[in-house]
């Protein structure tokens, strides 16, 4: 019988690949040695995600699969879809998805090309983690391994219409992004969307939001709510207990 992971290593021949356990090993991940690398944005955002059983989890841009797997398995019942341009992540990211065990399934696709491309329902949650930087004169350019991750060709806009479009109406869309692109969000999400509700994210509790966890409803109407910030790290120690918490699946994000 072949394994997702020997499975993985004939698609992928332009890396290495190895096992990397996440969320005190409840989720198994495969992805590249070298390159980007699935770290707290992801474990932040699949953290909050509170789909319910029977219903189903757009990611657009969701490389390895991080997001898709620990939502997954922090969601039982709920249904995956992973879109990703790059052939050899996605099916990483479809092999991750098996190897956990999960039901869902990855399309090679573009963002930019949008939702109705993909012949798909609309999802009940529309997530993302995308890439932080779409002007390359703002970055010192990154590996070749890690440009896409970083590099937003078609600009943020690009994203957030694929969310907007590829949600029902109703539905609920959650992205993490940097905090100084707070106020571009809200006014490209707020053309479909409102109900938002926002949780700044500090390094440390003496310093300004690196980021930004941004969940809105498509067609809301509430107003903006403005939550209590979680805080990462503490002097003397890797991290807070609750941010732990999360990364070892014992604690979810609670964003309404």
């Amino acid at each position: 019988m072949v394994t997702p992971h020997e499975r993985v290593k004939r698609v992928t021949v332009a890396a290495e690949v190895e096992e990397t356990p996440l969320m005190g090993g409840r989720v198994r991940l495969l992805q590249p040695v070298d390159g980007y690398r699935a770290g707290m944005d992801a474990a932040l955002l699949a953290a909050a995600v509170s789909a319910r059983s029977g219903e189903t989890v757009l990611e657009a841009g969701c490389g390895a699969g991080a997001v898709l797997c620990q939502t997954g398995v922090r969601r039982p019942g709920v249904r995956m879809l992973g879109v990703e341009r790059d052939p050899d992540m996605a099916a990483l990211a479809a092999a991750n998805i098996r190897l956990n065990a999960l039901d869902g399934e990855v399309l090679t696709a573009d963002v930019a090309d949008g939702f109705a491309a993909l012949d798909r329902p609309r999802a009940d949650w529309a997530v993302s983690n995308p890439p932080f930087f779409d002007n390359p004169a703002a970055l010192r350019a990154p590996g070749p391994g890690k440009r896409a991750a970083w590099m937003a060709d078609d600009g943020l806009a690009a994203w957030t219409d694929f969310l907007l479009t590829g949600v029902r109406d109703g539905g609920s869309i959650l992205m993490i992004h940097r905090a100084d692109r707070l106020a571009d969000l809200l006014a490209l999400l707020g053309r479909k969307a409102g109900s938002f509700r926002v949780l700044p994210v500090h390094p440390y509790t003496d310093r300004p939001a690196k980021r930004v966890l941004i969940k809105a409803v498509r067609l809301g109407k509430a107003p903006l709510v403005l939550l209590p910030p979680l805080v990462l790290h503490e002097e003397g120690a890797k991290h807070t207990a609750h941010a732990d918490a999360i990364l070892r699946g014992e604690a979810a994000l609670d964003v309404g």
